[in-house]
């Protein structure tokens, strides 16, 4: 981690601890992290579906002249549905997917590429792409995520925050919100699908781990019903062998 300060700052005697925090700066998660996050959750979320794709920092070639150019566009993610997802690719080239544009597009921005994201890519994914929503979200900043919209006027209208923030993706039919927490040894408020009730949809390993946690609660349960029958059933013998000694007691033999 780099703390940025001055020469004279760095020999400054004046300097106490509590002026670090006005130099220090938290690191973002890895890029490929973030956009891999969504990647999965969607994986995930769509569980043994074959008919989208979704993708990650990976060129779109959109035209012959653009790639002979090396004009290249590459959203850190993107899904388009109804398609084959069983098969792989290096990128995805138009010409080669029945003329098929990303549905959703989702750009990690900053400061020094903001300008880019909301005015020429988000042009380009409005005019060019027709993707129907288009999302921006900044890692160092929880309050940023943007997204947009195609109209039936073919062109971006901007979505609507909901109470948490969130934005509503109508294609994929899941929220787009921010989430803070630990993935991958990596802290950060990470963007992440919710579905339409509010639920995030996990990774691979969080369903997992929720699914142990489930077993073992209905481990626990099957367990705490077995010992509950097994008193029942003692305190129901116990009362029989109660009831045959004062039976014998009156002379009445079983």
């Amino acid at each position: 981690m780099t703390i940025a300060k001055s020469d004279e700052t760095a020999t400054s005697p004046a300097l106490i601890e509590e002026d670090f925090e006005d130099f220090w700066e938290p690191t973002p998660p890895p890029t490929d992290l973030i956009f891999d996050v969504l990647i999965r959750s969607l994986h995930q979320g769509y569980g043994e579906r074959d008919d989208f794709y979704t993708g990650g920092n990976m060129f779109i070639y959109f035209s012959r002249e653009q790639a002979k150019n090396r004009d290249f566009r590459g959203p850190d993610f993107f899904a388009v549905l109804n398609v084959d997802g069983t098969r792989e690719r290096q990128g995805w080239v138009i010409w080669e997917e029945e003329g098929r544009y990303p549905d959703v597009i989702v750009e990690l921005t900053s400061p020094s590429t903001a300008r880019t994201d909301k005015v020429r890519k988000k042009a380009i994914y409005e005019g060019t792409f027709r993707t129907p929503d288009y999302f921006i979200y900044d890692p160092f900043d929880g309050n940023s995520l943007q997204g947009w919209h195609l109209g039936a006027d073919q062109r971006y209208h901007s979505l609507e925050r909901n109470e948490r923030g969130w934005l509503w993706c109508e294609t994929l039919g899941y929220w787009l919100g921010t989430w803070e927490g630990t993935i991958d040894r990596e802290t950060a408020i990470w963007a992440r699908f919710y579905d339409p009730e509010g639920n995030l949809i996990p990774l691979p390993e969080e369903a997992a781990q929720e699914q142990a946690a489930a077993a073992q609660e209905q481990a626990a349960a099957a367990q705490e019903q077995l010992n509950a029958t097994q008193q029942a059933l003692e305190e129901e013998r116990q009362r029989s062998q109660q009831l045959a000694a004062r039976l014998r007691e009156m002379g009445i033999e079983l």
